[in-house]
């Protein structure tokens, strides 16, 4: 079976669903299986990966407002017979077809539902939802009753039709999908969490050099406690809480407090600005971190990862965390409930005191700090690329199946479909 992915969440420097789709192209060509992928770029091309993997990039223009390092493919890519995406869509002939947007691609899926494209044959049509829709619109600062219910009837209505089927990166994540549905576009609704490189992060990779460094750059002492964020810089992060929950910390001798960000971002300037004013010198902004391997060394090198975010979607970074014997604190609500417990993180109350609160008391119990990283290590191999991709191509082939047999009657053959 071949299966077509299309995104708009990719650029260079770019998170968790980049990593997603780069861990399934791995699975894809150490399991034989062909898998495409479409993602904007400033220049189009293509890019051979393995046997059985292949990116298109398409050129597209920046995103228009909230991360302009994004770029974004419109629906004129896909509209017109000789776009790009129907160029792409003719040439690769997916069994199925899987969208990651809610706003400008989605509807990709709906024309191929309704009215098909020439010589392309009907694929199943699958939505990934890797984030919400409300949450979205909330960090606009549109958060009214009545823009809330907007964003309902919108994923009622409008999104969740253009699908046969939908998946979810956490039950946070579905249950806006399942609150939308309306009876005249029920749509099955499937969680598949994301993962974890648990062969590239791990305790082994701690730096004493790294540390030095961070002492040098933050005149901090080496036995101070570095206290670790990796991800993208954004105002949906609620990042400024990590500079309150520094202001609720003491800063004395008896325990030094430093935060080390590794991470860019549209709202890097205001947290920048925000940390010299009321936490001077103990934040440390380090910048995008690209290599992986680098990357696991920040992790393993920190005293304690934070996660401040109670919307997360689901949180690649506090697993990655994880793997790498690290304490996590995470709020107690959110996507990052999908791993994150009492026996293996410490659950905060999303405010700047409830951080520092879970930070002091992680800190003050040794023993009950080593018994949940160790149960932490074992969640994140539980949660290893290798079993995650798997089981989300196993769903693919499931959900493939039911569409031509089981659930054959219930779509009808678009007008311009290929027969």
């Amino acid at each position: 079976m071949k299966t077509l992915h299309v995104t708009n969440a990719w650029h260079p420097a770019s998170g968790g669903i980049r990593t997603f789709y780069l861990a399934m192209l791995r699975a894809a060509n150490a399991a034989g299986s062909a898998m495409r992928l479409i993602v904007p770029a400033e220049r189009g091309g293509v890019e051979e990966v393995g046997t059985w993997g292949r990116i298109y990039y398409v050129k597209a223009p920046r995103a228009p407002i909230v991360d302009r390092r994004y770029r974004v493919l419109l629906p004129h890519r896909y509209l017109w017979p000789r776009a790009a995406l129907q160029e792409i869509l003719r040439a690769e002939q997916p069994d199925l077809l899987e969208v990651c947007d809610k706003y400008a691609l989605c509807y990709l899926a709906g024309v191929l539902r309704r009215l098909g494209v020439a010589g392309v044959a009907r694929p199943t049509l699958v939505g990934l939802s890797c984030e919400r829709f409300d949450d979205n619109v909330a960090v606009l600062g549109w958060s009214s009753s009545s823009v809330r219910a907007l964003a309902r009837w919108y994923m009622g209505y409008v999104y969740t039709p253009q699908f046969d089927y939908h998946l979810a990166n956490s039950d946070y994540t579905a249950q806006e999908i399942r609150c939308a549905l309306v009876p005249r576009h029920t749509r099955d609704v499937h969680v598949v969490p994301m993962g974890v490189d648990a062969d590239v992060f791990g305790p082994e990779h701690r730096s004493g050099g790294l540390r030095e460094e961070w002492s040098s750059r933050l005149a901090a002492p080496l036995d101070a406690v570095y206290v670790l964020y990796a991800g993208r810089l954004a105002r949906e992060k609620h990042l400024a809480r990590l500079i309150g929950m520094l202001e609720q910390l003491p800063d004395h001798a008896a325990r030094r407090v430093r935060l080390v960000v590794a991470g860019d971002g549209p709202h890097a300037p205001a947290l920048r600005e925000a940390a010299a004013a009321r936490v001077p010198g103990r934040v440390l902004f380090w910048g995008h971190v690209a290599d992986r391997h680098a990357l696991a060394a920040f992790y393993a090198s920190a005293d304690a990862f934070v996660h401040p975010n109670p919307r997360e979607p689901f949180g690649i970074g506090p697993l990655e965390a994880m793997a790498s014997g690290l304490p996590v604190i995470v709020p107690n609500a959110g996507g990052v409930l999908s791993y994150a417990s009492l026996e293996n993180a410490w659950l905060a109350a999303p405010t700047d005191r409830g951080l520092a609160t879970a930070l002091d008391e992680m800190l003050r119990a040794p023993v009950e700090r080593a018994a949940r990283v160790e149960a932490a290590r074992l969640t994140a191999e539980r949660f290893a690329w290798p079993q995650v991709t798997a089981r989300i191509f196993a769903l693919y082939h499931e959900l493939h199946r039911r569409r031509l047999t089981v659930d054959r009657t219930r779509w009808a053959v678009p007008l311009l479909a290929h027969r």
